[in-house]
Protein backbone atom coordinates (compact mmCIF):
# COMPACT_ATOMS: atom_id res chain seq x y z
CA UNK A 1 0.00 0.00 0.00
CA UNK A 2 2.50 2.59 0.78
CA UNK A 3 4.40 1.36 -2.64
CA UNK A 4 1.27 2.40 -4.24
CA UNK A 5 1.07 5.95 -2.86
CA UNK A 6 4.09 7.15 -3.21
CA UNK A 7 3.50 6.07 -6.93
CA UNK A 8 0.43 8.20 -7.07
CA UNK A 9 1.86 10.99 -5.19
CA UNK A 10 5.12 10.58 -8.03
CA UNK A 11 4.33 10.36 -11.62
CA UNK A 12 7.33 10.66 -12.73
CA UNK A 13 8.13 7.73 -11.01
CA UNK A 14 6.23 5.73 -13.95
CA UNK A 15 8.77 5.55 -17.14
CA UNK A 16 6.57 6.43 -19.71
CA UNK A 17 8.20 3.32 -21.85
CA UNK A 18 6.04 0.77 -19.27
CA UNK A 19 3.14 2.34 -20.70
CA UNK A 20 3.89 2.40 -24.42
CA UNK A 21 0.94 -0.16 -25.25
CA UNK A 22 -2.11 1.49 -23.42
CA UNK A 23 -3.81 4.38 -23.99
CA UNK A 24 -4.63 7.01 -22.05
CA UNK A 25 -6.19 7.31 -19.02
CA UNK A 26 -9.73 8.58 -19.48
CA UNK A 27 -9.90 10.98 -16.89
CA UNK A 28 -7.32 13.33 -18.79
CA UNK A 29 -10.38 13.69 -21.17
CA UNK A 30 -12.56 15.63 -18.88
CA UNK A 31 -10.48 17.02 -16.16
CA UNK A 32 -9.80 20.88 -15.44
CA UNK A 33 -6.77 20.51 -14.55
CA UNK A 34 -5.23 18.97 -17.53
CA UNK A 35 -6.61 21.21 -19.73
CA UNK A 36 -5.08 24.14 -17.92
CA UNK A 37 -1.39 21.73 -18.01
CA UNK A 38 -1.92 21.31 -21.58
CA UNK A 39 -2.89 25.14 -22.52
CA UNK A 40 1.19 25.72 -21.00
CA UNK A 41 3.08 22.50 -21.71
CA UNK A 42 1.42 21.60 -25.09
CA UNK A 43 -0.09 24.57 -26.98
CA UNK A 44 1.55 27.67 -25.87
CA UNK A 45 4.43 26.20 -27.92
CA UNK A 46 2.33 24.69 -31.00
CA UNK A 47 2.45 25.89 -34.25
CA UNK A 48 -0.91 27.03 -35.01
CA UNK A 49 -2.39 28.22 -38.65
CA UNK A 50 -3.78 31.37 -39.09
CA UNK A 51 -4.92 30.95 -42.99
CA UNK A 52 -2.96 31.17 -46.17
CA UNK A 53 -1.05 33.67 -47.67
CA UNK A 54 -3.16 34.25 -50.39
CA UNK A 55 -6.25 34.75 -48.05
CA UNK A 56 -4.39 38.04 -47.20
CA UNK A 57 -3.28 39.59 -50.50
CA UNK A 58 -2.94 43.04 -50.42
CA UNK A 59 -1.80 45.47 -48.03
CA UNK A 60 -3.92 45.87 -45.20
CA UNK A 61 -5.67 42.46 -45.46
CA UNK A 62 -5.77 40.44 -41.87
CA UNK A 63 -6.94 36.96 -41.00
CA UNK A 64 -7.56 36.89 -37.22
CA UNK A 65 -7.20 33.54 -34.70
CA UNK A 66 -8.65 33.26 -31.51
CA UNK A 67 -6.68 30.65 -29.69
CA UNK A 68 -7.06 29.65 -25.80
CA UNK A 69 -8.12 33.55 -24.88
CA UNK A 70 -5.18 34.84 -26.98
CA UNK A 71 -6.35 37.14 -30.03
CA UNK A 72 -4.35 36.99 -32.62
CA UNK A 73 -4.26 38.91 -36.20
CA UNK A 74 -1.90 38.15 -39.26
CA UNK A 75 -1.39 41.64 -41.21
CA UNK A 76 0.16 41.82 -45.05
CA UNK A 77 2.54 44.97 -44.66
CA UNK A 78 2.86 47.51 -47.42
CA UNK A 79 6.14 45.45 -47.92
CA UNK A 80 4.02 42.84 -48.58
CA UNK A 81 5.60 41.03 -46.31
CA UNK A 82 3.14 39.27 -43.99
CA UNK A 83 3.44 39.27 -39.60
CA UNK A 84 1.26 38.35 -37.12
CA UNK A 85 0.41 40.30 -33.61
CA UNK A 86 -1.55 39.94 -30.45
CA UNK A 87 -5.01 41.50 -31.53
CA UNK A 88 -5.01 43.96 -28.41
CA UNK A 89 -4.14 47.52 -28.44
CA UNK A 90 -1.48 48.66 -25.83
CA UNK A 91 -3.36 51.33 -24.23
CA UNK A 92 -6.33 49.89 -22.62
CA UNK A 93 -6.88 46.13 -24.35
CA UNK A 94 -9.19 46.58 -26.88
CA UNK A 95 -9.45 44.31 -29.63
CA UNK A 96 -8.50 45.98 -32.63
CA UNK A 97 -9.71 44.00 -36.06
CA UNK A 98 -12.83 42.66 -36.06
CA UNK A 99 -13.95 39.55 -37.74
CA UNK A 100 -12.32 36.74 -39.43
CA UNK A 101 -10.87 38.35 -42.17
CA UNK A 102 -11.14 41.97 -43.81
CA UNK A 103 -8.88 45.00 -44.63
CA UNK A 104 -7.45 47.94 -43.16
CA UNK A 105 -6.29 50.68 -45.51
CA UNK A 106 -2.99 51.56 -44.45
CA UNK A 107 -3.13 51.71 -40.68
CA UNK A 108 -4.68 50.23 -37.71
CA UNK A 109 -7.06 51.82 -35.22
CA UNK A 110 -8.07 51.42 -32.10
CA UNK A 111 -12.34 51.97 -31.82
CA UNK A 112 -11.79 52.96 -28.56
CA UNK A 113 -9.16 55.52 -28.40
CA UNK A 114 -8.06 55.53 -31.55
CA UNK A 115 -4.84 54.78 -31.11
CA UNK A 116 -3.19 54.04 -34.65
CA UNK A 117 -0.49 51.63 -35.69
CA UNK A 118 0.88 51.08 -39.27
CA UNK A 119 1.17 47.52 -40.60
CA UNK A 120 4.42 46.80 -39.24
CA UNK A 121 3.06 46.77 -35.95
CA UNK A 122 4.66 50.22 -35.09
CA UNK A 123 2.33 52.75 -32.67
CA UNK A 124 2.01 56.11 -35.05
CA UNK A 125 -0.37 58.20 -33.58
CA UNK A 126 -2.05 58.87 -29.82
CA UNK A 127 -4.64 61.61 -29.53
CA UNK A 128 -4.13 63.93 -26.55
CA UNK A 129 -0.73 62.74 -26.13
CA UNK A 130 0.34 65.44 -23.93
CA UNK A 131 -1.93 64.10 -21.28
CA UNK A 132 0.67 61.13 -21.00
CA UNK A 133 3.73 61.79 -19.19
CA UNK A 134 7.34 59.99 -20.23
CA UNK A 135 5.98 58.86 -23.28
CA UNK A 136 7.39 57.47 -25.90
CA UNK A 137 6.01 55.98 -29.26
CA UNK A 138 8.51 53.25 -29.80
CA UNK A 139 7.81 51.59 -26.83
CA UNK A 140 4.29 50.76 -27.68
CA UNK A 141 3.70 48.97 -31.10
CA UNK A 142 1.84 45.81 -31.17
CA UNK A 143 3.56 42.89 -29.19
CA UNK A 144 4.59 40.24 -32.05
CA UNK A 145 3.73 36.55 -32.08
CA UNK A 146 6.54 34.15 -33.56
CA UNK A 147 5.48 33.33 -37.47
CA UNK A 148 6.59 30.94 -39.77
CA UNK A 149 5.60 30.49 -43.22
CA UNK A 150 5.67 27.10 -44.99
CA UNK A 151 4.47 26.28 -48.37
CA UNK A 152 2.09 29.28 -48.12
CA UNK A 153 0.22 28.53 -44.80
CA UNK A 154 0.83 31.10 -41.80
CA UNK A 155 1.89 29.82 -38.47
CA UNK A 156 2.40 31.19 -35.55
CA UNK A 157 2.83 30.23 -31.78
CA UNK A 158 2.68 32.05 -28.44
CA UNK A 159 6.29 30.48 -27.05
CA UNK A 160 9.37 29.26 -28.57
CA UNK A 161 9.94 25.24 -27.69
CA UNK A 162 9.41 22.74 -30.52
CA UNK A 163 11.22 23.24 -33.86
CA UNK A 164 10.25 25.01 -36.83
CA UNK A 165 7.15 23.58 -38.95
CA UNK A 166 9.36 22.97 -41.63
CA UNK A 167 11.87 20.70 -39.46
CA UNK A 168 8.71 19.33 -38.06
CA UNK A 169 7.40 18.16 -41.58
CA UNK A 170 10.92 17.78 -43.36
CA UNK A 171 9.74 13.75 -43.62
CA UNK A 172 7.27 14.32 -45.77
CA UNK A 173 8.79 17.77 -47.05
CA UNK A 174 9.49 16.33 -51.12
CA UNK A 175 6.02 14.60 -50.90
CA UNK A 176 4.23 18.06 -49.95
CA UNK A 177 6.13 20.00 -52.30
CA UNK A 178 4.04 17.97 -55.63
CA UNK A 179 1.10 19.82 -54.42
CA UNK A 180 2.38 23.46 -54.89
CA UNK A 181 0.47 24.53 -51.46
CA UNK A 182 1.95 27.87 -52.18
CA UNK A 183 -0.48 28.52 -55.09
CA UNK A 184 -3.49 27.49 -53.34
CA UNK A 185 -6.85 29.67 -53.03
CA UNK A 186 -9.21 29.36 -50.51
CA UNK A 187 -12.85 27.26 -51.54
CA UNK A 188 -14.64 29.70 -49.20
CA UNK A 189 -14.73 31.01 -45.74
CA UNK A 190 -13.70 29.36 -42.31
CA UNK A 191 -16.16 27.24 -41.04
CA UNK A 192 -16.08 26.67 -36.82
CA UNK A 193 -18.30 24.00 -35.78
CA UNK A 194 -18.49 22.47 -32.18
CA UNK A 195 -18.03 18.78 -30.29
CA UNK A 196 -19.12 18.22 -27.17
CA UNK A 197 -16.34 16.14 -26.84
CA UNK A 198 -12.30 16.63 -25.69
CA UNK A 199 -10.06 17.84 -27.99
CA UNK A 200 -7.85 15.08 -27.83
CA UNK A 201 -11.35 12.37 -28.52
CA UNK A 202 -11.02 14.38 -31.88
CA UNK A 203 -7.47 14.33 -32.91
CA UNK A 204 -7.17 10.53 -31.81
CA UNK A 205 -10.16 9.56 -34.21
CA UNK A 206 -8.24 11.45 -36.99
CA UNK A 207 -5.14 9.53 -36.63
CA UNK A 208 -6.99 6.25 -36.21
CA UNK A 209 -6.76 3.93 -39.23
CA UNK A 210 -8.29 0.99 -37.56
CA UNK A 211 -11.67 2.15 -36.99
CA UNK A 212 -12.31 3.34 -40.34
CA UNK A 213 -13.54 -0.12 -42.49
CA UNK A 214 -15.91 -1.04 -39.59
CA UNK A 215 -17.19 2.93 -38.89
CA UNK A 216 -16.82 4.57 -42.29
CA UNK A 217 -18.74 2.12 -44.87
CA UNK A 218 -18.54 5.07 -47.55
CA UNK A 219 -14.80 4.95 -47.29
CA UNK A 220 -14.45 1.38 -47.38
CA UNK A 221 -16.27 1.16 -50.37
CA UNK A 222 -13.88 3.53 -52.14
CA UNK A 223 -10.66 2.53 -50.72
CA UNK A 224 -11.40 -1.49 -49.72
CA UNK A 225 -9.58 -2.76 -46.73
CA UNK A 226 -6.56 -1.13 -47.40
CA UNK A 227 -5.32 1.83 -45.32
CA UNK A 228 -1.59 3.15 -44.83
CA UNK A 229 -0.38 4.46 -41.65
CA UNK A 230 2.60 5.80 -40.28
CA UNK A 231 3.88 8.51 -37.60
CA UNK A 232 6.72 10.26 -37.49
CA UNK A 233 8.11 12.56 -34.37
CA UNK A 234 6.10 15.23 -35.14
CA UNK A 235 3.79 14.28 -37.90
CA UNK A 236 1.37 11.66 -38.26
CA UNK A 237 0.13 10.42 -41.76
CA UNK A 238 -2.49 8.40 -43.01
CA UNK A 239 -3.34 7.43 -46.97
CA UNK A 240 -5.66 5.17 -49.33
CA UNK A 241 -6.32 4.85 -52.92
CA UNK A 242 -9.15 4.83 -54.94
CA UNK A 243 -10.55 1.68 -56.34
CA UNK A 244 -11.65 0.63 -59.61
CA UNK A 245 -14.65 -1.31 -58.53
CA UNK A 246 -17.57 1.09 -58.59
CA UNK A 247 -19.27 2.14 -55.39
CA UNK A 248 -22.66 1.07 -54.80
CA UNK A 249 -23.68 4.29 -53.58
CA UNK A 250 -24.35 7.08 -56.11
CA UNK A 251 -22.00 9.91 -54.71
CA UNK A 252 -19.07 7.66 -54.64
CA UNK A 253 -19.85 5.93 -58.05
CA UNK A 254 -19.79 9.75 -59.33
CA UNK A 255 -16.48 10.95 -57.77
CA UNK A 256 -15.14 7.41 -59.25
CA UNK A 257 -16.10 8.06 -62.64
CA UNK A 258 -15.61 12.10 -62.65
CA UNK A 259 -12.50 12.94 -60.56
CA UNK A 260 -10.32 14.52 -63.65
CA UNK A 261 -6.13 14.12 -64.26
CA UNK A 262 -4.74 17.04 -62.01
CA UNK A 263 -1.80 18.52 -64.00
CA UNK A 264 0.29 19.52 -61.32
CA UNK A 265 0.49 15.82 -59.70
CA UNK A 266 2.44 12.72 -61.10
CA UNK A 267 0.34 9.03 -61.61
CA UNK A 268 1.00 8.04 -58.22
CA UNK A 269 -1.40 11.02 -56.75
CA UNK A 270 -3.98 11.20 -59.44
CA UNK A 271 -6.10 8.89 -57.45
CA UNK A 272 -4.55 8.99 -53.67
CA UNK A 273 -6.16 10.50 -50.26
CA UNK A 274 -3.73 11.68 -48.24
CA UNK A 275 -4.22 12.98 -44.10
CA UNK A 276 -1.58 14.53 -42.32
CA UNK A 277 -2.20 15.66 -38.93
CA UNK A 278 0.98 17.94 -36.96
CA UNK A 279 1.81 18.07 -33.48
CA UNK A 280 -0.55 18.30 -31.77
CA UNK A 281 -4.12 19.31 -33.72
CA UNK A 282 -3.40 20.93 -37.23
CA UNK A 283 -4.79 18.80 -40.26
CA UNK A 284 -4.29 18.44 -43.77
CA UNK A 285 -6.82 16.27 -45.63
CA UNK A 286 -5.05 16.17 -49.23
CA UNK A 287 -6.97 15.08 -52.25
CA UNK A 288 -6.21 15.35 -55.70
CA UNK A 289 -9.38 17.95 -56.12
CA UNK A 290 -8.97 19.97 -53.14
CA UNK A 291 -7.41 20.14 -49.94
CA UNK A 292 -8.83 20.91 -46.66
CA UNK A 293 -7.35 22.37 -43.74
CA UNK A 294 -9.01 21.35 -40.05
CA UNK A 295 -7.70 22.40 -36.28
CA UNK A 296 -8.97 21.19 -33.36
CA UNK A 297 -8.86 24.31 -30.44
CA UNK A 298 -10.03 23.53 -26.99
CA UNK A 299 -12.66 25.13 -25.14
CA UNK A 300 -13.01 23.28 -22.12
CA UNK A 301 -12.69 20.35 -21.07
CA UNK A 302 -15.14 18.51 -22.79
CA UNK A 303 -16.24 20.80 -25.45
CA UNK A 304 -13.60 21.09 -28.99
CA UNK A 305 -14.15 24.10 -31.64
CA UNK A 306 -13.79 22.39 -34.82
CA UNK A 307 -11.90 25.62 -37.58
CA UNK A 308 -11.50 24.69 -41.18
CA UNK A 309 -11.36 25.35 -44.88
CA UNK A 310 -11.26 23.83 -48.15
CA UNK A 311 -8.31 25.14 -50.77
CA UNK A 312 -7.91 24.25 -53.93
CA UNK A 313 -5.91 25.17 -56.96
CA UNK A 314 -8.11 27.28 -59.19
CA UNK A 315 -9.94 24.91 -62.13
CA UNK A 316 -12.89 25.64 -64.30
CA UNK A 317 -13.20 22.64 -65.56
CA UNK A 318 -17.40 21.27 -65.12
CA UNK A 319 -15.38 17.62 -63.96
CA UNK A 320 -13.58 19.45 -61.32
CA UNK A 321 -16.03 21.53 -60.27
CA UNK A 322 -18.72 17.95 -59.67
CA UNK A 323 -15.79 16.02 -57.95
CA UNK A 324 -15.32 18.98 -55.06
CA UNK A 325 -19.01 19.13 -54.95
CA UNK A 326 -19.13 15.01 -54.64
CA UNK A 327 -15.94 15.07 -52.61
CA UNK A 328 -17.76 17.62 -50.07
CA UNK A 329 -20.96 14.49 -50.09
CA UNK A 330 -19.19 11.58 -49.26
CA UNK A 331 -16.78 13.58 -46.58
CA UNK A 332 -20.04 15.15 -45.14
CA UNK A 333 -21.18 11.76 -44.44
CA UNK A 334 -17.46 10.90 -42.95
CA UNK A 335 -18.02 13.79 -40.46
CA UNK A 336 -21.54 12.96 -39.29
CA UNK A 337 -19.87 9.33 -38.26
CA UNK A 338 -17.26 10.68 -36.90
CA UNK A 339 -19.54 12.41 -34.82
CA UNK A 340 -21.19 10.07 -33.08
CA UNK A 341 -18.29 7.88 -32.26
CA UNK A 342 -15.92 10.79 -30.89
CA UNK A 343 -19.58 11.31 -28.34
CA UNK A 344 -19.59 7.35 -27.92
CA UNK A 345 -16.30 7.46 -26.51
CA UNK A 346 -16.29 10.89 -24.51
CA UNK A 347 -19.46 9.17 -22.70
CA UNK A 348 -17.21 6.39 -22.05
CA UNK A 349 -14.25 8.06 -20.76
CA UNK A 350 -16.53 9.76 -18.47
CA UNK A 351 -16.89 6.50 -16.92
CA UNK A 352 -15.62 5.20 -13.39
CA UNK A 353 -15.33 1.44 -15.21
CA UNK A 354 -12.66 2.58 -17.59
CA UNK A 355 -9.08 1.51 -17.34
CA UNK A 356 -6.33 2.71 -20.36
CA UNK A 357 -7.08 -0.09 -22.98
CA UNK A 358 -4.07 -2.29 -25.35
CA UNK A 359 -2.81 -0.30 -28.40
CA UNK A 360 -2.16 -2.52 -31.37
CA UNK A 361 1.40 -2.72 -32.75
CA UNK A 362 -0.27 -0.91 -36.10
CA UNK A 363 -1.82 1.69 -34.16
CA UNK A 364 1.69 4.15 -34.31
CA UNK A 365 -0.12 7.19 -34.05
CA UNK A 366 -2.16 6.69 -31.20
CA UNK A 367 1.16 5.43 -29.27
CA UNK A 368 3.39 8.26 -30.24
CA UNK A 369 0.72 10.58 -29.31
CA UNK A 370 -0.21 8.41 -26.04
CA UNK A 371 3.59 8.61 -25.37
CA UNK A 372 4.27 12.35 -25.74
CA UNK A 373 1.08 13.36 -23.83
CA UNK A 374 3.00 11.51 -20.56
CA UNK A 375 6.26 12.97 -21.05
CA UNK A 376 5.29 16.46 -21.38
CA UNK A 377 2.48 16.16 -18.44
CA UNK A 378 3.52 13.29 -16.23
CA UNK A 379 0.64 12.87 -14.54
CA UNK A 380 -1.22 11.38 -17.41
CA UNK A 381 0.76 8.17 -16.16
CA UNK A 382 -2.13 8.16 -13.44
CA UNK A 383 -4.81 6.17 -13.56
CA UNK A 384 -7.10 8.58 -11.45
CA UNK A 385 -6.89 12.37 -11.46
CA UNK A 386 -5.28 13.52 -8.29
CA UNK A 387 -7.28 15.46 -5.95
CA UNK A 388 -8.48 19.10 -7.61
CA UNK A 389 -6.10 21.93 -7.99
CA UNK A 390 -3.42 19.79 -8.79
CA UNK A 391 -1.63 22.19 -11.66
CA UNK A 392 -2.12 24.90 -9.69
CA UNK A 393 0.01 23.37 -7.17
CA UNK A 394 2.56 22.00 -9.14
CA UNK A 395 3.36 25.35 -10.81
CA UNK A 396 4.02 26.62 -7.96
CA UNK A 397 6.14 24.34 -6.81
CA UNK A 398 7.98 24.99 -9.54
CA UNK A 399 8.02 29.10 -9.53
CA UNK A 400 9.46 29.05 -6.06
CA UNK A 401 11.83 25.95 -6.69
Amino acid sequence: MEAKRSLRADPSARNPADLEGFSLPGWIYHDADFLEAEKERVFATSWQVVCHVNDIPRPGDYHTLDFLGEPLVAVRGQDLGVKTFFNVCRHRAARLLDGGSGHCSGRIVCPYHAWTYDLDGRLTAVPHRKEFVDFSLDEYGLKPVETEIYKGFIFARLKPGLPSVAAMLAPYDAELATYRLEELQSMGRVTLRTRQVNWKNVTDNYSDAMHITVAHPGLTRLFGQSYGVDAQPWVDKMWGNLRDIPSSQLSERMYQAVLPRSPHLPDDRQRLWTYFKLWPNVAFDIYPDQIDFMQMIPISPTETLIREIAYAHPDERREMRVARYLNWRINRRVSIEDKSLIERVQTGMESRSYTPGPLGRTEVSLRSFAHRIRTLIPESRLDHAPSSGWHVRNDMRKKHG
